[in-house]
C-alpha cells in the first residue's frame, strides 16, 4: 500500500482532510461524480468513526488497476477499544452516538466490498473496495 495517500484522524478537521483526498484520488482514478460522492460519503462515515470512538487511527487510499479491472481501495484502522459485537454494529439504524445510524451498514452499501475486523482492546481495521464501472 502507498503510504503517501493516508491521512491520520486525531481532530475533526481531519475527517474533511480524509474525505477530500479520497475524492481527488478517485476522480483520477475515473470515477464519475456519483461514485465520488458515494466514495466521499463513506471515507467521511469510517473517519467519523476513528475520530468519535479511538484516540486515533488512519484512512488510506490504494488504487487497484488489474488487467480487467480498476478501482480504489479505503483502508480504515485505529487502535481503539475494538467493537465488542460486530453483527450489532452492522444492523441498520443501530448508533452509539445518536446518530442516524446509516454507519458502517451505510458504508457496506456505499460500497463494492466490505470487509471488518475488530479485536477487543486492539482496534477495528475495515477494508473497503469500489470498482470503476
Amino acid at each position: 500500500m502507498d503510504l503517501q495517500s493516508c491521512v491520520t484522524i486525531q481532530k475533526e478537521w481531519d475527517i474533511v482532510a480524509a474525505r477530500q483526498l479520497g475524492r481527488d484520488i478517485a476522480r483520477k482514478t475515473g470515477f464519475g461524480t456519483v461514485d465520488q460522492a458515494r466514495i466521499a460519503t463513506a471515507i467521511s462515515e469510517l473517519a467519523r468513526n476513528i475520530y468519535l470512538y479511538t484516540e486515533n487511527g488512519k484512512i488510506c487510499f490504494e488504487v487497484i488497476d488489474n488487467i480487467n479491472q480498476k478501482g480504489m481501495s479505503i483502508f480504515s484502522f485505529d487502535s481503539g477499544p475494538g467493537i465488542k459485537d460486530i453483527s450489532q454494529v452492522m444492523e441498520d439504524g443501530y448508533s452509539t452516538s445518536g446518530g442516524l445510524g446509516a454507519g458502517l451498514p451505510g458504508v457496506k452499501r456505499l460500497m463494492d466490498e466490505f470487509d471488518i475486523r475488530s479485536e477487543d482492546g486492539k482496534g477495528t481495521e475495515i477494508r473497503t473496495i469500489k470498482w470503476v464501472r
